[in-house]
């Protein structure tokens, strides 16, 4: 069974028009308040200049077409080139676009724009960082819902523009039962039966309840916290089963407490998935700066 159908598709990652409308009116409207008063004050209101985008330091480029549409918002008569894509290695003092026309306009729809291309590029950096951390080993690296409210769907773009893989987008889209549901319920019952199409997740904290929650056959068990001498033994016991006469295709997830200097050893285990809530909850932006020329 091909492990990598648990996932969203990695090929030509989109986001929905209305959807980046709405996030960026929102984002205007909050950082502009009544009226940008010092552009107002001292930028005569029919001066045209050009300016660029510049980055200040490497790192893989994510929310290029997302800044062309704030400065575009703010002012469609705006030209904005750039020859860059989203996924690009940048570099140093690299010009990652140019923008010419009312200098109030720009000026305006500055920090806005620089804000969201800071943040995803540093969430598609550090993403393709933890991938390549991992190579030769096929397991997929993914986000979790730890995300900005209202923001979950970029951030989760620049996740898959870093080669990474999406978990779940929202609660409607699988059934995982965690801890909590656990606690509540009293423990293992059996599985709920799922939407059709809806795949099923146990979360298990020990040996224990991996043991339990394998017997049930779900689609995916996220081994929570566990130690890595743990998974180990969670993958195989898996295994044994998986070549049996009683085939299991259960799919395993490390999760907890992974970062760039361990996960190299979670992968090496054999888990199939390595979800990081860091991709997304502990974002370092990327350093950009736009430059009047």
């Amino acid at each position: 069974m091909a492990y990598a159908k648990y996932f969203l598709s990695k090929s030509k990652p989109k986001l929905n028009n209305r959807e980046l409308k709405s996030i960026i009116k929102r984002a205007l409207r909050e950082d502009i308040g009544r009226g940008d008063i010092t552009t107002q004050l001292n930028i005569p209101k029919s001066l045209s200049i050009k300016a660029r985008i510049i980055a200040k330091e490497d790192f893989l480029l994510c929310g290029i077409d997302l800044v062309c549409a704030v400065f575009k918002t703010v002012n469609p008569s705006l030209k904005f080139k750039t020859q860059l894509k989203d996924g690009r290695r940048v570099s140093h003092k690299q010009t990652l676009a140019i923008i010419s026309g009312n200098a109030g306009s720009i000026l305006t729809a500055e920090r806005v724009a620089l804000n969201l291309l800071a943040l995803l590029s540093g969430i598609a950096t550090k993403t393709s960082e933890f991938v390549k951390k991992i190579q030769p080993f096929r397991t997929k690296i993914t986000d979790t819902r730890k995300t900005i409210p209202g923001l979950r769907n970029l951030q989760k773009y620049a996740v898959r523009i870093g080669s990474g893989y999406n978990h779940r987008m929202c609660l409607d889209e699988m059934v995982l039962i965690k801890d909590n549901h656990l606690k509540i319920m009293g423990g293992y019952a059996q599985l709920p039966k799922a939407p059709k199409g809806c795949k099923i997740e146990i979360e298990a904290q020990n040996l224990k309840e991996f043991k339990r929650a394998l017997s049930f056959k779900p689609d995916i068990i996220m081994l929570d916290n566990m130690s890595i001498r743990d998974i180990q033994k969670a993958v195989r016991t898996r295994n044994s089963l998986k070549f049996s006469n009683q085939p299991c295709f259960t799919a395993l997830e490390a999760s907890g407490g992974i970062r760039l200097g361990n996960v190299k050893k979670y992968a090496a285990t054999g888990v199939e998935i390595i979800s990081i809530g860091e991709l997304t909850d502990s974002i370092t932006s990327v350093d950009i700066s736009l430059e009047v020329l």
